[in-house]
């Protein structure tokens, strides 16, 4: 008998039929403001992953052998580089890394999804996941968003981390950040990154978030995710909605 846990708990024999779906964390360490820790990224996809395997929730999928992978933590930052402690590995490396990742997962995996919570690692994973599925393989994406969220270190993550990781977030330091729509911004972000338009790393306001949304933001996107893998309907780009 299988036992529960994640990828990294499991020996080979117990991966023998083709049957598992792995769930690929997919973040980055990069600033997250004066109040967040670096890592942020990695604990939002890794909590989302895990949630919807069922911790804490009910089934979503049934029959699916879903377990989570150890996490990828490194992506496309380079936006953040105006910041100490930001590691970007770029567009080309960070692609080279998912399709070579899913050539290999997918010799014994049925399908993966790569669960990723950083929005700069977007546009390498439509084309990533783009290229294994024309390649003939079981590969998707899902996108950790929550409707009406802010961009960055605001409202959306703090809630978030106050969930998943209250001990990790610096509650003396929060502040507001520039709250500008990020459509205004991006010319500007485009010629000198995030800390051309903010002076802390902060697009959005922190300072209202409470663990009961970061709850609810979590839940929700879980119970979508789980259900999306048991639809698996990948839309054009790849992406389960």
């Amino acid at each position: 008998m299988t036992p529960s846990g994640g990828l990294g708990f499991r020996s080979w024999t117990e991966l023998d039929d083709r049957s598992a779906t792995v769930l690929v964390p997919l973040g980055s360490i990069e600033q997250h403001g004066p109040h967040l820790p670096l890592d942020t990224d990695v604990r939002i996809a890794t909590a989302v992953a895990d949630a919807a395997t069922g911790s804490g929730l009910e089934p979503r999928a049934p029959g699916v052998d879903l377990m989570v992978a150890p996490p990828l933590n490194y992506g496309a930052a380079g936006e953040h580089e105006g910041f100490p402690g930001t590691i970007s590995i770029g567009h080309e490396v960070l692609h080279s890394v998912l399709v070579e990742y899913g050539r290999s997962a997918c010799r014994w995996a049925a399908r993966l999804v790569f669960v990723n919570a950083h929005g700069g690692n977007g546009r390498t994973l439509l084309s990533a996941v783009s290229q294994l599925r024309t390649e003939g393989r079981e590969v998707a994406w899902f996108g950790c968003a929550s409707p009406g969220a802010d961009a960055h270190a605001g409202y959306t993550e703090t809630s978030l981390l106050l969930h998943i990781s209250p001990m990790a977030v610096r509650v003396d330091e929060m502040v507001s950040g520039n709250v500008t729509p990020v459509s205004e911004l991006m010319a500007s972000m485009r010629a000198g990154g995030v800390a051309a338009v903010s002076d802390n790393g902060i697009l959005g306001d922190p300072m209202a978030a409470s663990a009961a949304e970061g709850r609810r933001m979590l839940s929700d996107m879980a119970v979508r995710l789980a259900d999306a893998v048991g639809r698996w309907e990948p839309d054009s780009n790849g992406m389960l909605t």
